[in-house]
């Protein structure tokens, strides 16, 4: 790229967050557009800041670093921990690269280097398709569903040859006689994923996942998060999608 990549900095201990600015500012591909040492001051200042790139820290309290990437969807992030341990597989499917502190000049320089192979990659790929449609027979009737709609499929309860599918917007309705197999056949093979033997999720929503469970971006109406268990006869396949 030709033009320096435009980032901003988060790290709610201001020591960490020096030492980070003065790292950034020796990259000669980056601009420092903004340092912020609370997350929810950089949400409220970033839809008016023009930036490519955050680098943010994992553990902050009240609201961590997973969750401001969240919040930022479409911009290239870096994480970076104090935890050798945490749990990478609880990245969001956006992030860049993963760089355990203290941070090495050397070692930001791999991840800034990444950065640019992403975006310039991005800004001369294919602008995308409209998203593909499906046709099932629903207890609503006959059905045309948008997959980009779609947040995932769960065995009934009342009969097991019956899907529960479930949309984005919480809309909920039944596709009588599906199989996951055949419904798998019908949608983008990377943008959803069988996780059990009882359900399929859609990639984009998934927000975190261990070795055996899966958390969603979705909310049930007590508040908390869908969680799934995720099989080892599905696990390899999953972590290869999520990891694209």
């Amino acid at each position: 790229m030709n033009t320096k990549i435009k980032c901003l900095l988060l790290d709610d201990e201001l020591p960490g967050l020096t030492l980070l600015k003065m790292l950034c500012e020796q990259q000669p591909e980056l601009e420092v557009i903004k340092a912020f040492n609370s997350p929810l001051t950089l949400l409220q200042e970033a839809p008016n800041l023009d930036f490519d790139l955050l680098i943010t820290d994992i553990e902050m309290p009240g609201m961590n670093g997973l969750q401001v990437a969240d919040a930022l969807k479409g911009k290239a992030i870096i994480f970076t921990t104090a935890y050798k341990n945490f749990a990478v597989d609880a990245f969001d499917r956006d992030a860049i690269d993963y760089v355990v502190k203290p941070v090495k000049a050397d070692r930001l320089q791999h991840a800034i280097q990444k950065v640019a192979q992403y975006l310039s990659a991005n800004a001369t790929a294919t602008p995308p398709s409209a998203p593909k449609q499906i046709q099932l027979n629903t207890d609503k009737g006959k059905a045309l569903i948008s997959t980009d709609k779609i947040f995932c499929f769960m065995t009934s309860d009342v009969d097991s040859r019956d899907k529960i599918l479930l949309l984005s917007d919480n809309t909920r309705m039944t596709v009588k006689n599906f199989s996951f197999e055949k419904l798998l056949d019908m949608l983008p093979q990377e943008e959803f994923c069988r996780i059990n033997k009882k359900a399929i999720i859609a990639i984009k929503h998934v927000q975190f996942y261990t070795h055996d469970l899966v958390t969603a971006d979705k909310l049930l109406p007590s508040g908390s998060h869908y969680t799934f268990p995720l099989s080892e006869i599905y696990r390899n396949d999953f972590v290869k999608k999520v990891r694209v």
